[in-house]
């Protein structure tokens, strides 16, 4: 696979607050985010997604998208996939990191007898989500598998 690089502008705008665009995803249609200083910090701004947050989604959404690749490739049938995650924000040795992040998927599948593979895709994604493997805080999952009755 060549090299792909993914280009993000961030540009300030008040107090501790920004816009965040990327050339890629065309800003002329608006699909830009407001970007701020978590309100747990000094001067921080409630309601605006914080660099924590987007670590967080980052992990979140890869892992997401990599269990859909995954499951298609494995022919996982399942009605249903979410998934919740937490950023834990804690200061070790003088400084703050994100030093866990857990996500907490939900698959409904259609038959029991895809429970298993079900939780061998979860785990598969896990393992290949490239952004959990690119960066240092430990990625934990609690994943749940349902059936769909």
């Amino acid at each position: 696979m060549e090299t792909h690089y993914y280009n993000v502008e961030v540009k300030w705008d008040t107090a501790r607050k920004g816009i965040m665009c990327s050339p890629e995803l065309n800003k002329e249609k608006g699909i830009c985010i407001e970007v701020a200083t978590p309100p747990e910090f000094p001067k921080g701004i409630p309601g605006i997604w914080s660099p924590e947050h987007l670590l967080t989604a980052a992990v979140s959404s890869c892992f997401m998208t990599t269990f859909l690749s995954v499951a298609e490739n494995s022919k996982l049938l399942f009605s249903s996939f979410s998934c919740k995650s937490k950023g834990k924000l804690e200061q070790i040795e003088g400084k703050f990191i994100i030093s866990e992040i857990i996500l907490e998927p939900i698959v409904i599948i259609t038959d029991e007898k895809d429970r298993e593979r079900a939780g061998k895709v979860l785990q598969k994604s896990e393992t290949a989500c490239l952004i959990s493997n690119s960066v240092k805080s430990k990625v934990i999952m609690n994943p749940t598998v349902k059936i769909n009755n």
